[in-house]
C-alpha cells in the first residue's frame, strides 16, 4: 500500500490549513495516510554557521525519514503576507540540507485555504513556481476560499469537495503510476 504524508505549513494549534490537510487525507482510499504537525519537528533558524556548529537537528532527520518513506504528499499552507510562512520555509531549508531533493520527484497535492475570498492564491502561485526545484511533481493547486463559509461542521461545500476529489484522484494515480 502506498504511503501519503499530509501536513500543513502552519504552526498554529488551530490551523484551518491543518484541518484542510486532515480532511483531504480522510478522503483518500487505498493508501497508508500519515498526518503530521510540523511543530513536532523543531528546527532553529537555518544558517550555515548553525549547521556547521550543531549539525542537522535530530527532529529534521526524523522528518526527512518520513519524507523518504512517503510515496506522495498533501501540503496545505496558509499565506503570510502573500508568501510562504517562515516556519515552513525554514523547515524545508533544513530538509534540503540532507541528501536528495526535498520531495524527491514525488507527487505533491498543494493546497491552501483562508478566511478570505482568494483562498491563499498568492502562496499557491509562489509555491507552484518553486516546488518543482525542490523535487515536487505538482498535483493541483487547490484553493478553498472563505473557509468559514465553505467548511462547516467538518464538511466541505459540495462544489469544492468535487474539485478536491478530482485532485485527490490525480494524486492517487500519480503515486500508483
Amino acid at each position: 500500500m502506498k504511503k501519503i504524508l499530509a501536513f500543513s505549513g502552519s504552526y498554529s494549534q488551530d490551523s484551518i490549513n491543518h484541518k484542510l490537510a486532515e480532511y483531504a487525507g480522510g478522503l483518500m482510499n487505498n493508501v497508508d495516510m500519515s498526518i503530521i504537525n510540523l511543530s513536532d519537528y523543531e528546527a532553529p533558524f537555518y544558517s550555515k554557521e548553525v549547521e556547521s556548529e550543531n549539525g542537522i537537528p535530530s527532529s529534521i532527520k526524523a522528518l526527512r525519514l518520513l519524507f523518504n518513506n512517503a510515496d506522495g504528499f498533501i501540503l496545505s499552507t496558509p499565506e503570510y503576507n502573500g508568501s510562504i510562512p517562515a516556519g515552513l520555509k525554514n523547515t524545508l531549508d533544513w530538509v534540503s540540507r540532507m541528501e536528495g531533493k526535498i520531495f524527491q520527484d514525488k507527487p505533491v497535492l498543494l493546497m491552501a485555504t483562508s478566511p478570505g475570498a482568494r483562498g491563499g492564491l498568492s502562496v499557491l502561485n509562489h509555491l507552484s513556481a518553486v516546488m518543482p526545484f525542490w523535487g515536487a511533481k505538482l498535483v493541483g493547486p487547490f484553493s478553498l476560499p472563505k473557509f468559514g463559509e465553505n467548511f462547516i461542521d467538518g464538511e466541505m461545500n459540495s462544489e469544492f469537495k468535487n474539485e478536491l476529489n478530482k485532485m485527490l484522484e490525480g494524486l492517487n494515480s500519480s503515486v500508483y503510476a
